[in-house]
């Protein structure tokens, strides 16, 4: 098995407080409402939504190629920021790829912004190879979903105070 780790991040002018509360505490909800056609929708199949509980996330008809995955969250830490869940179950996970994990830290900037920094690391099987256009892909993807809710924060400046 061998892991392969791939870094991103995004500046924003928004608080880190709110990013995160937006990104990833109220993300269940959030996103299927302003990205309906990536995220349909996000539903807690095991435990409260804290560490340990499992998410059943069904993708959109943007996302064609996948159906749904779920995914268990592996830690939680409202104060500092971070997040971190790996993929257990779904289209996600295609042959030769045994797990991804993502593990996100929102930085607070000294300007009053934000960085919202993603690592992602995709164990493979065997001597399977991930494409750069298969990263370029992922990449692109979560940063349409971030600066969707960017875009949500801005036009919607009292929300998550």
């Amino acid at each position: 098995m061998v892991a392969i780790t791939y870094d991103m991040e995004v500046p924003s002018s928004i608080p880190a407080a709110k990013v995160f509360k937006a990104f990833v505490l109220d993300a269940d909800n959030l996103i299927p409402k302003i990205l309906p056609s990536a995220i349909k929708s996000v539903e807690i199949i095991e435990g409260d939504g804290g560490v340990g509980s499992v998410k059943l996330i069904t993708f959109g008809e943007a996302t064609s190629q996948l159906k749904s995955m779920k995914h268990r969250v592996d830690g939680l830490d409202k104060e500092n920021f971070t997040y971190s869940y790996s993929i257990i179950e779904g289209d996600a996970l295609m042959e030769g790829i045994e797990s991804i994990s993502y593990h996100i830290k929102v930085v607070p900037t000294p300007e009053g912004g934000s960085i919202c920094k993603n690592r992602s690391i995709y164990e493979t099987k065997g001597d399977f190879q991930i494409t750069e256009e298969q990263i370029k892909t992922g990449k692109e993807k979560a940063l349409g979903i971030f600066k969707a809710v960017e875009a949500y924060l801005q036009a919607n400046p009292d929300t998550y105070n």
